[in-house]
């Protein structure tokens, strides 16, 4: 940083608002980017934002606003619960100078109150707890760009203008397209430059099915089984199903075991394994499951399970082994791997649930 960019005043950290009277400011959480990237758009921009920029920035503000973030903000909510005012910063490192001895400083990027609520201290308020929450954590440079009408308060915090301050906007190319991206992170939740809207973007992403299942045994720790009347393929199952939308995967274990077997389970939900399978033939889409514990069941509860007659024609308890003989052997080695997890206490993951390739 230059010298042109260092204040002309040493200040000390301004009185903070807490007398009776003064407006009530919190500090805001991600839950809150949406509203302060809508008070920038509308109050504080030449031209406001489109949805999808709205989106964009969204996005990039909300996990900025977490503890470990760089962004801190501060504001004020209207008695209708929507954000009256709000003050936004920015921390950003800089090579350490006596009046910054920490390398760090702060643009003061947004400071935004609604019109129908001005000339109320609100925007002193959330500059104020801002500036106030900076100075714990050891920013002690602060920049920003002043509108006339608001340089009078800025002055009166601290704030000297400097003249010497120049702007470039240097735009890059616009870059193709690109749907991967790093971290994990998706082009149309976040921006960057192979951004593109989200329903277009979850067109590219992997597709899967989705399904929860119990593991139970009985007193004796054998395994019983259900008999399927559709899936020669998989004749012996454990008790589960696909999820329907809106469910959670434990949702799902706890409504298929009441539909398949009459029993009504209780948690809590403790996982054993999860499953995966590639798509094949018969299915285009990958397979993601949990298996849960679903506990020992005592002889009178087997003997009252009901069976869906759609579904299921059979339930039968054996011991581990004598499954063996009764099921594919991918079949076996799932159940077998979700036995040792029961036992050992150590999660399965089992990623050989592929659907038939031809």
């Amino acid at each position: 940083m230059s010298r042109d960019m260092t204040p002309a005043t040493t200040v000390g950290p301004p009185d903070a608002p807490g007398t009776s009277g003064r407006p009530s400011v919190r500090a805001a959480t991600s839950a809150d980017a949406e509203g302060i990237v809508r008070m920038r758009s509308g109050y504080v921009l030449s031209e406001p934002l489109s949805e999808e920029w709205i989106r964009r920035c969204t996005c990039e503000l909300a996990p900025r606003l977490d503890p470990a973030g760089d962004a801190r903000a501060f504001v004020i909510d209207a008695p209708d619960g929507s954000m009256a005012a709000c003050a936004l910063g920015l921390i950003h490192p800089v090579l350490p100078a006596p009046a910054y001895p920490k390398g760090l400083a702060a643009r003061v990027h947004v400071v935004a109150t609604r019109p129908d609520v001005r000339r109320r201290g609100y925007a002193r308020a959330v500059v104020i707890a801002l500036l106030d929450q900076l100075h714990t954590e050891h920013v002690t440079l602060f920049e920003l760009h002043a509108s006339k009408e608001a340089a009078p308060l800025y002055r009166e915090l601290g704030f000297a203008s400097s003249a010497a301050l120049m702007r470039m906007t240097r735009l890059e190319q616009p870059a193709a397209f690109n749907t991967r991206s790093s971290g994990g992170s998706p082009r149309g939740a976040c921006d960057g430059p192979g951004w593109m809207p989200p329903e277009q973007y979850a067109g590219t992403v992997l597709k899967a099915t989705c399904f929860a299942c119990l593991y139970f045994t009985d007193e004796d720790d054998r395994p019983p089984q259900l008999h399927s009347v559709y899936s020669p393929a998989h004749p012996w199952q454990l008790v589960g199903g696909t999820m329907e939308p809106g469910e959670r995967p434990w949702e799902t274990a706890m409504r298929e075991c009441e539909e398949e077997t009459g029993l009504t389970l209780v948690g809590p939900p403790r996982l054993l394994a999860t499953v995966y399978g590639l798509p094949g033939a018969q299915w285009p889409y990958s397979t993601v499951g949990m298996v849960f514990d679903g506990g020992r069941l005592t002889a009178a509860q087997i003997r009252s399970i009901a069976l869906d007659p759609r579904e299921h024609d059979e339930a039968r308890v054996l011991p581990l082994a004598e499954w063996e003989q009764r099921m594919p052997l991918r079949d076996f080695a799932r159940l077998r791997a979700v036995a040792k997890t029961r036992r050992t206490g150590v999660a399965a993951y089992f990623d050989a649930w592929d659907w038939e390739t031809e």
